[in-house]
């Protein structure tokens, strides 16, 4: 190369490559997805890459840019993608745990038909270029991310990790509870700690000697800089001090925090010989300095005080709509999860954005069947958390009420109808709601299901994850056109079988509806990623699932997301059941029958006696009751039906003394006089901790209990099963109804 000044020969002649390669700026090239596709030497060393590791392909998040800033550098992405450019400063974290504050500036780079392509990112270590620009630079970063966050602790500890090392050894941030002085946050450079006992820990109480210079500065309310500080004047201990004198501190500055007049705590910062660095005191340009930050960090901390209990506040109306627990299912195991949104952090809409409408819950239903629900209100906000809240309460009771899905689709359908906001055009806005309400049969393992509009559950069954086929999929609720034809006014139902020890994961669209860093939603792929991870986990256990279905889709969390696992395990179940005659005699032989199979299954004898006593209380019914005439028992003195020593009641009829042979007779003669005998279906389920027995007739009148009189002859058989029962109910079906109880396999 000639001399300054002279021209440049054409052997002397730098390429583009050798210019950037000599520049003592950092170079990346970054391509629209945000990964690395080149970089300078000097980037490698500004950024701390480690020995020879080919860092293509990392995604920019992968680079060492904190946690913190995560959401600038997507910030970065999004505008540079646009066309635009980007400046600022983020910090790093090297290879070697260091750290360094970078200041960045982003330009488009643009193909030959001017698409931008990818990004060019210049940066630079920050704080080098005089005092004017460390002023600036530094309060330019502390205000980027004080207003990044709401959190209160992420914001405490924010603050302290952008002072050190770049400006301070030592950091520590104390605040006032009550009138205690409690040390909240407690950094020092190369993560250097202090033996336990001299200073003080987080969350322990501070005082300080009366004439110390942190308490001069809380009682005068001004920031005190301490240019030549010597450990056995200021330390409030002994012990602190020999630690002190050993860490080599020499200058330290006390800020008291001031927000609306009042003194909430004091940040302090200090030189010390953990580190290399030139400067070693403090001066008056570095107190006025520490002195703007701290009015910064207590307006924030007071901001995030008040952020704190609002949240608090919506987090706790939203735990109280949804189910934290579901009790134990016989033959099930469940795992659920709801991931708020985090807006706060990226889009700056409040505190009500972090509520929303997605819902889910398992509803016990009869004999051991389970509703299984997942849902998402329209919109976000307390107004979708409430109309969740409403929806959910509302498919409960319809639910519990034994209603077919269709039914209660309907239902809810008018429900939220009935919920609508006045829009300010004169007209009504009613939030559209998607639902997808399923019951679940266990022992059958059959399923029946209505949907609203809502996506397809995953099926994991032998080890392959694909979406459960649903024949039907009507309209969101609440959207509905009245007066619409038919087949698009009402909601369907439909009927499937799972395969053997299949699992169900269930989930709202802000599972797959994440933005990737700099890119936009993609639900194809997202999709991909959720099967593929799932699939990885699919021999796993719910909680497994649950826990790698979350974090399958990465990316930006723009909506709430509520999740629910479902498998079924066989091996708990068993299950007989028999067709009998609705004639006298069969009483004896259903009841002989159950008997049997609750010694087979190991039930506790007292508990077999009284569910076969219970049995033959709602069998009776049916006998009594099918026929066309229903006929009348009589009712001994004591209340009850005389004994029948002729039934067979499978070798524990000398427990009881129920006799209905007057009445069954009565029931056979009406019988004989009435050709096209009727049957009943005698169906006994086990758990793994409950039995559950249901008879199925053709009847189409629910049994109800009745208010008997002393000298009734009869209305007490449902109350015996009300009184003695752990559950019990009855519900339509296609043919009739069925009546069921619950008892428990074991005593006490």
């Amino acid at each position: 190369m000639t001399r300054w000044g002279d021209a440049f020969s054409e052997d002397d002649a730098l390429t583009g490559a050798a210019v950037i390669e000599q520049a003592q700026i950092a170079v990346v090239v970054i391509d629209r997805f945000s990964r690395l596709r080149y970089w300078n030497t000097f980037a490698r060393e500004l950024f701390g890459f480690v020995g020879d590791r080919d860092y293509r392909g990392v995604s920019l998040l992968d680079i060492g840019i904190h946690q913190a800033d995560h959401e600038r550098a997507s910030q970065l992405a999004r505008q540079v993608l646009k066309g635009e450019t980007w400046d600022g400063t983020f910090a790093i974290v090297r290879g070697d745990g260091t750290w360094v504050q970078v200041r960045a500036q982003a330009v488009p780079m643009r193909d030959d038909d001017g698409e931008v392509d990818g990004i060019t990112l210049l940066a630079r270590e920050a704080l080098r270029s005089g005092r004017v620009e460390e002023q600036y630079g530094l309060l330019e970063r502390v205000g980027n991310r004080l207003a990044s966050s709401a959190e209160f602790g992420t914001t405490l500890k924010s603050v302290a990790e952008i002072l050190v090392p770049q400006f301070a050894d030592h950091c520590f941030i104390d605040l006032f509870e009550h009138d205690r002085l409690v040390r909240r946050i407690s950094v020092h450079a190369q993560e250097w700690i202090p033996p336990r006992g001299t200073w003080f820990d987080v969350g322990e109480e501070v005082v300080y000697p009366e004439r110390h210079f942190v308490t001069t500065a809380i009682r005068r309310m001004e920031t005190t800089v301490i240019s030549d500080l010597r450990p056995t004047m200021h330390a409030p201990s002994d012990h602190s001090a020999r630690v002190a004198e050993q860490v080599g501190l020499t200058s330290a500055i006390a800020a008291p925090l001031r927000v609306r007049g009042e003194v909430i705590g004091v940040l302090t910062i200090a030189l010390s010989h953990l580190t290399h660095r030139d400067k070693r005191s403090y001066d008056g340009f570095d107190r006025d300095l520490v002195g703007a930050i701290a009015t910064r960090v207590a307006l924030a901390i007071d901001n995030a005080r008040l952020f704190e209990g609002e949240r608090n506040a919506a987090l706790t109306f939203q735990n109280s709509l949804l189910p934290t627990r579901f009790p134990q299912f016989d033959g099930l195991s469940l795992a659920h999860r709801y991931l708020p949104a985090k807006p706060l952090e990226s889009h700056g809409h409040g505190i009500q954005t972090q509520v929303g409408g997605d819902f889910y819950d398992v509803i016990p239903l009869s004999a051991g069947r389970v509703g299984i629900v997942v849902g998402d209100v329209e919109g976000r906000g307390t107004h979708a958390a409430a109309v969740m809240g409403q929806l959910r309460a509302a498919l409960r009771a319809f639910a519990q009420a034994d209603r077919e899905p269709a039914d209660i689709l309907r239902e809810l359908d008018e429900w939220v109808r009935q919920l609508g906001q006045p829009d300010g055009d004169g007209g009504v806005w009613v939030p559209g709601v998607s639902c997808l309400y399923l019951v679940y049969d266990a022992w059958s393992r059959e399923l029946s299901y209505a949907n609203a509009g809502h996506m397809a559950p995953l099926l994991i069954s032998g080890g392959e994850v694909s979406e459960l086929s649903l024949e039907v999929s009507d309209t969101l609720l609440g959207v509905k056109v009245k007066g619409a034809a038919y087949d698009d006014a009402i909601y369907h139902q439909a009927n499937l079988t799972l395969p053997p020890e299949a699992t169900l994961l269930l989930y709202t669209d802000g599972l797959v509806d994440r933005r990737p860093l700099g890119g936009s939603v993609d639900i194809r792929r997202s999709l991909e990623q959720l099967y593929e991870r799932v699939g990885e986990v699919a021999d796993k256990d719910v909680e497994q699932i649950a826990e790698a279905a979350v974090t399958a889709v990465p990316g930006e969390i723009d909506d709430d997301t509520a999740l629910l696992v479902v498998r079924s395990h066989p091996e708990e179940l068993a299950l007989q059941e028999g067709w009998f005659n609705a004639e006298a005699p069969t009483v004896g032989e259903a009841r002989h029958l159950a008997a049997t199979t609750f010694t087979q299954w190991g039930m506790d004898r007292d508990q077999a006696e009284l569910a076969c006593l219970l049995v033959s209380e709602i069998v009776t019914n049916v006998v009594i009751h099918a026929t066309p005439h229903p006929a009348r028992r009589d009712i001994n003195a004591r209340g009850v039906s005389e004994v029948d020593a002729q039934l067979d009641l499978g070798g524990l009829a000398g427990d009881f003394d129920e006799d209905w042979s007057d009445l069954l007779t009565e029931v056979a003669e009406d019988s004989d006089e009435n050709s096209g005998t009727r049957e009943f279906l005698l169906r006994l389920r086990r758990g793994a901790s409950s039995v559950w027995v249901e008879v199925f007739d053709h009847d189409l009148r629910l049994p109800r209990i009745r208010s008997a009189g002393a000298d009734d002859e009869g209305g007490r058989g449902l109350y015996l099963v009300d009184q003695l029962a752990t559950r019990w109910g009855s519900r339509p079906t296609p043919e009739g109804k069925a009546v069921w109880f619950e008892v428990p396999m074991r005593t006490g």
